[in-house]
């Protein structure tokens, strides 16, 4: 009798190879160099605070994964600058900021693509039905951003009061991250020390960021007459994923005429 001829057992199926890992940006650049700076001379290291090295990388991450364009404009800040010093002969002295950041939020109203962020996967935009704004404070351990809540339905004087109490906090003993969390938009502004322009960085998951530097008179012709006016110079860095250039100009111009009238900005 003869033995029964077994089937061979079929082969196993090929295990499929892993995927390849993406090589961790920026992988295709060479390192930063690694230098023994004592060889040149004498040096010192200091070690930096938690925040800074948070805000470093934080910054470092935003800078790399986000498309900024800035854009740079002026406003004319004369009827501003006339209506703070009338406020300041009746015992209320407030800065330029407050009504930036009351401008801004009117200004997030008006462009809701600036009042959004992307989803995860950027396939989407997530568009906000709330209006509050950050305010970069420089701080002795490094940069915080207090978030001014509900900035569209406070006025002029109740931000500059919480501005004010919330940077005193940031600058003493910092900030719960309750206070520096949930913004939709951010203002930098230099100019109580000076400069005429600069790329302040988004802070994610934001889309928009805008940078204020020092006013300055300058010559300009009206009605045919040579007359000095004060400019206010702005830089609004966006992410070219979700804005254009030419939104990005308008915003900045609503902005402006919003200055130019501060005593309906102040109602």
């Amino acid at each position: 009798m003869e033995a029964p001829v077994l089937a061979a057992a079929p082969a196993p199926a090929p295990i499929p190879a892993p995927a390849p890992v993406p090589a961790a940006w920026p992988a295709t650049l060479p390192p930063m160099p690694v230098m023994d700076f004592a060889q040149f001379g004498e040096v010192e290291t200091v070690a930096l605070s938690r925040n800074q090295k948070l805000v470093a990388s934080f910054l470092s991450r935003n800078w790399a994964q986000i498309p900024h364009v800035t854009h740079h404009d002026e406003a004319c800040a004369d009827a501003l600058e006339a209506f703070r010093r009338e406020l300041a002969a009746g015992g209320v002295k407030l800065t330029p900021l407050p009504f930036l950041i009351k401008a801004a939020a009117r200004a997030l109203a008006a462009f809701p693509r600036f009042n959004a962020s992307l989803s995860p996967d950027g396939g989407a935009l997530v568009m906000k039905r709330y209006v509050h704004i950050g305010v970069a404070v420089e701080t002795p351990n490094g940069l915080m951003v207090p978030v001014i809540r509900d900035c569209d339905k406070k006025s002029v004087v109740e931000i500059a009061g919480e501005l004010a109490d919330k940077t005193a906090r940031a600058r003493a003993k910092g900030l719960p991250m309750a206070d520096m969390s949930g913004g939709c938009f951010s203002v930098s502004s230099l100019g109580a020390i000076g400069g005429t322009a600069f790329t302040p960085i988004i802070n994610a998951p934001e889309v928009a960021i805008l940078g204020v530097t020092r006013t300055f008179e300058r010559l300009a012709l009206a009605d045919g007459k040579l007359v000095t006016t004060l400019a206010m110079p702005f830089s609004l860095s966006y992410d070219h994923r979700v804005i254009n250039g030419a939104d990005a100009a308008r915003f900045v111009r609503f902005i402006a005429d919003q200055l130019a009238d501060p005593i309906d900005l102040a109602r």
